[in-house]
């Protein structure tokens, strides 16, 4: 099928449009045709493809894209991998890879695309904004206009509040995210249901709506019941613990931290929020834990393994993770009897908040280079065979599950059931095949975000699929913080205060947590020295940045 030419020729004076297309008048030739119109696309040379929303990018001619791909040592690149010849079934199109490993991707990354040599395609980018003042990637928001799966995601999902988190300085933004119709259920409290059952304690009916108090009262129980000397040893280094226990307290920790801002949604402005009231109490509620025998203080230092092990072998009842972790670890406990349950996050100062807000993943950038040497019109067609691939429902199932008859079949009510002699995220776990590793589909470069019903179709069990139910009925939207856009001159001078201002507040909370540090007799000693840091000259300069670009985010 092929989409010839669309001429819009726009008459002075006369608002209507008339549209001239050559070619047979097939569904997808109606598709480019509207979409054309809609977003203003003229100028085009005459079209050696066909494209559109829900339609199959396909190219009347062999092409090939180059692309940066990060190679994950759990399911290493195979030049044989179905993946690749189903791609060019269905489009024509191949790869040249750059593979690297994923342990050395943003270094290389990084080399690539300051020297000027990255290729076509640079998906796996979590932080575009280094790369901006080089010149080397494209603005890719002056050209979404191009992408009707694209645009039809962030319209359908109501994606762009969401994407003015990702604008620069410029007003623009370099990298197209994974776009998720509702957010992930994110990390969590895994329990020994069991455990806490026999103590007295129904988390079924107390997670609803408890606090971090009901919670630490449940974890008393089950310490009185046990005889344990602590209830929770966590891994990841107190990062994960202390994240999910700031959302609700309304402050930043751990894997959260980040710059340790925080938006007033009502004020308009950005504080630092681990020096507020609020911070006190969630760091004098931490400290009580530790001293009271219910958090492990070694969950700030030990090694995953070690955490891990006091879990399976019911030194300890309670661990931070996901639902794959939960899926992971109900196969290694040493527990006859062990039950397993994915709590949600109890509730605190800032109410009973999601812990996820954001429904962007890590994306994909466009290198200057492809612009330069394919020019305007190959260039388009790139685009639109990046917007099936990454951003179209067929292509989001190709990426995921495969191709339908070879890897998966579906159901009579149109659920994908993976074949089973094929495992993948504890779906088939003894299968001898592996649908990332023999087929590759389901990897990190191109199978992330899409609609809510692919979220669910990844979920492996009933329970998982309860457990976001849940967090979609019991826990509340958080709003997204607008981002600042410094400029390079304004990035680095912030960079000064912020890097030596987080590593004090982390040395700070750890101390706190520890005991190593009184807060109720250092506690203004602690604000001193953030303060001494460049704390208040930190917020003002975010906040002077903030005022001068916030009309370009709707404020």
């Amino acid at each position: 099928m092929k989409a010839k030419n669309v001429l819009a020729v726009i008459l002075a004076g006369i608002m209507a449009v008339s549209l001239a297309a050559c070619g047979k008048n097939s569904s997808a030739d109606k598709q480019v045709n509207t979409d054309d119109a809609k977003t203003g696309v003229t100028g085009e040379a005459a079209q050696d493809y066909t494209y559109g929303a829900d339609v199959t990018f396909h190219s009347d001619e062999p092409v090939t894209y180059s692309m940066m791909y990060s190679d994950h040592e759990n399911y290493p690149y195979n030049k044989d991998w179905l993946l690749w010849s189903a791609i060019q079934e269905k489009t024509n199109v191949t790869f040249d890879l750059n593979v690297i490993a994923r342990t050395d991707y943003e270094d290389k990354k990084s080399v690539l695309i300051n020297s000027g040599d990255a290729p076509y395609i640079i998906p796996k980018t979590y932080d575009e904004g280094k790369y901006v003042a080089g010149g080397q990637v494209v603005a890719i928001s002056d050209w979404v206009q191009y992408m009707p799966n694209y645009q039809k995601c962030v319209k359908d999902w109501n994606m762009e509040p969401d994407l003015k988190a990702k604008l620069q300085a410029d007003g623009k933004y370099y990298v197209l995210p994974g776009m998720w119709e509702k957010a992930g259920g994110g990390y969590a409290y895994i329990i020994r249901k069991d455990i806490f059952d026999a103590a007295g304690v129904d988390v079924t009916k107390l997670e609803k709506k408890w606090t971090y108090e009901d919670f630490y009262e449940a974890c008393k129980k089950v310490k009185e019941y046990t005889g344990s000397d602590y209830v929770i040893s966590d891994a990841s280094k107190g990062d994960c613990l202390l994240n999910i226990s700031a959302v609700p307290y309304g402050v930043k920790g751990g894997w959260g931290i980040g710059n340790g801002l925080n938006f007033d949604q009502e004020k308009k402005g950005f504080y630092f929020a681990d020096t507020t009231d609020n911070a006190k109490a969630w760091l004098t509620y931490l400290s009580k834990m530790v001293k009271d025998g219910i958090l492990d203080p070694e969950s700030f230092s030990q090694e995953d393994d070690a955490a891990k092990a006091k879990f399976f072998t019911g030194e300890s009842y309670v661990i931070s993770g996901n639902y794959q972790n939960l899926n992971d670890f109900s196969t290694q406990m040493q527990q006859d009897g062990s039950k397993l349950y994915m709590a949600l996050v109890p509730g605190g100062a800032a109410g009973l908040p999601q812990m996820e807000n954001s429904r962007l993943e890590n994306g994909i950038m466009i290198s200057q280079k492809a612009l330069d040497e394919l020019g305007k019109d190959k260039f388009i067609k790139m685009l639109r065979f990046v917007d099936w691939l990454w951003y179209s429902e067929e292509g989001h199932v190709l990426s995921q599950w495969g191709v339908e008859g070879k890897t998966y079949t579906k159901d009579t009510d149109g659920n994908i059931v993976l074949n089973s002699d094929i495992s993948y995220n504890g779906l088939n776990p003894e299968a001898a095949k592996k649908l990332n590793v023999d087929y590759g589909f389901g990897g990190g470069v191109f199978a992330y975000g899409g609609p809510l019903w692919l979220k669910n179709s990844k979920m492996a069990t009933a329970g998982e699929k309860d457990y976001d139910k849940r967090i979609q009925d019991n826990r509340e939207v958080r709003p997204l913080d607008p981002p600042f856009m410094a400029n390079e001159e304004e990035t680095e001078e912030l960079s000064l205060i912020q890097t030596p201002l987080i590593d004090s507040t982390k040395v700070w909370i750890q101390k706190f947590i520890t005991g190593q540090a009184d807060i109720s007799t250092q506690w203004d000693s602690y604000v001193s020295e953030l303060k001494g840091l460049g704390m208040d000259t930190f917020v003002t300069r975010v906040n002077e940045i903030f005022q001068k670009n916030k009309s370009k985010l709707g404020y």
